[in-house]
């Protein structure tokens, strides 16, 4: 009796926490996406060819992707404003409703025979809540609420481990609940069904059992906005006096090209894998996605040990050459078994972004990290604007004579990111060497740079 007593009150405390919370939302999302892709695949199956199939689907993703990017700015950012102002719960139960009502809408597509046009409406609805954007900072605030600055870059990341596995779990078993079906239910009901009831339980953990800390006036904030001057995975790092604006020129100019290139190429990812020759069904889609989960592991695990004996330019040196090259044989995938070859080769694609986030952070004074995160994020939606309809253009036009030719696109653009990251790179060992140097060296080293420009006019 004393021990299921004791096992009571663990989980009556474990479900205060944020971490519930963060698994049910992903568990219901990502059997939502797999949903929404075979439903987008059915709702195209009318057209004349697989190649028309294939534009209806790219044009309902392009403008539904432009929808779901953009209307949340203004939303998550007046949800930031309340957060900071005490209202902790906020940016993470408004956009739990929006999720919650979108997954609704959905399922009525699905049971009701609506157009698929209403999807565009749950994409603005999901928006107008703050979604993904307003979500995942308020997450990260709550968990940084509760731990200290020494161990709040941990903490983090074993939250976007959960995360990521989370995902791969949902992803694993999304594509047999779609083929689960009856007499007077159709394939899909009963996976958006299950969607919508986590998507609920998760909304009433975070209303009414979620415990948030709440700070006070006269605490001392340290990093309790919702803008916060450290990235995910970046130790609490003293910044320098003044902005190092050649640093981070840089770092602005490889994490767009970086985006750009993810981002493209990711978007048309799930279009490509239902055509001809690849032609998935469900459940293959929902490993393929869990394929893109297991990156999460990778990635950390490639951070963990890469930081024992590289540079933090090198690691998104390294984050990036392996997208490159998974997303470059992608472009000549004909088979699943190539697919998964070429995911592979991905382990470390999501290093490169917290990376850069943490390095930007080091080369601006402490009080202008939130301002300078902010115009990187605002930056990357920038990129957004940009690829969602270039990629998409390209993919329609390359179709019918070599359909990778988004990937190959996006592996030469992430070839292009790391030429500021080397130069970066390069300008730290100088600086680095520099001050290895003796002060009768330094003074022998500025003596022949002199005489070099005295020569040179």
């Amino acid at each position: 009796m004393e021990v299921l007593l004791v096992l009571c009150r663990g989980a009556s405390a474990a479900l205060r926490h944020v971490e519930p919370v963060i698994v049910l939302e992903q568990l219901g999302n990502t059997l939502f996406e797999t949903a929404l892709q075979m439903v987008v695949k059915d709702r195209s199956a009318n057209a004349s060819s697989e190649a028309d199939q294939q534009k209806a689907m790219t044009d309902f993703y392009l403008t539904y992707n432009l929808i779901i990017r953009f209307v949340p700015i203004g939303p998550s950012l007046l949800l930031a404003w309340l957060s900071d102002r005490g209202w902790r719960r906020a940016p993470v139960v408004v956009p739990l409703s929006g999720y919650l009502l979108s997954r609704l809408l959905l399922l009525l597509v699905v049971v009701g025979g609506f157009p698929l046009g209403v999807m565009f409406a749950a994409a603005a609805l999901f928006g107008l809540t703050g979604g993904y954007s307003a979500f995942w900072p308020g997450v990260m605030t709550l968990v940084s609420l509760r731990s200290s600055a020494a161990e709040r870059s941990k903490v983090m990341m074993r939250v976007e481990l959960l995360y990521g596995a989370a995902g791969l779990v949902g992803s694993l078993v999304s594509g047999h609940l779609f083929q689960l079906y009856t007499s007077s239910l159709g394939n899909g009901t009963i996976l958006l069904i299950v969607s919508v009831l986590l998507h609920l339980l998760c909304l009433c953990l975070a209303a009414f059992v979620l415990q948030v800390k709440h700070v006070s006036p006269e605490e001392p904030e340290e990093n309790h906005r919702l803008l916060s001057p450290t990235s995910h995975n970046a130790p609490v790092v003293e910044g320098p006096a003044k902005i190092d604006r050649l640093n981070v020129a840089l770092l602005f100019v490889a994490a767009f090209l970086y985006d750009f290139a993810v981002g493209g190429a990711i978007s048309l990812l799930g279009s490509f894998v239902l055509k001809a020759p690849l032609s998935w069904t469900a459940a293959q889609v929902g490993y393929g996605n869990a394929a893109g989960c297991g990156i999460f592991f990778t990635s950390f695990l490639g951070v963990v040990v890469f930081r024992r004996f590289a540079s933090e330019e090198t690691i998104i040196l390294i984050g990036m050459l392996s997208f490159a090259s998974g997303i470059y044989l992608m472009s000549f995938t004909t088979t699943t078994s190539m697919f998964y070859i070429a995911r592979s080769l991905n382990l470390f694609a999501l290093i490169p972004m917290p990376t850069i986030r943490s390095l930007l952070s080091q080369h601006v004074p402490a009080s202008l990290c939130g301002t300078a995160l902010t115009c990187l994020q605002m930056t990357l939606k920038l990129a957004g604007i940009i690829y969602i309809p270039v990629f998409t253009h390209v993919y329609q036009k390359s179709l019918e004579w070599l359909p990778g030719l988004v990937f190959l696109l996006s592996s030469i653009i992430t070839v292009f990111a790391m030429i500021p990251i080397s130069n970066n790179c390069w300008r730290a060992l100088l600086v680095f060497q520099h001050l290895l140097l003796t002060p009768k060296k330094k003074r022998r080293l500025n003596g022949r740079l002199q005489y070099f420009r005295l020569q040179n006019g």
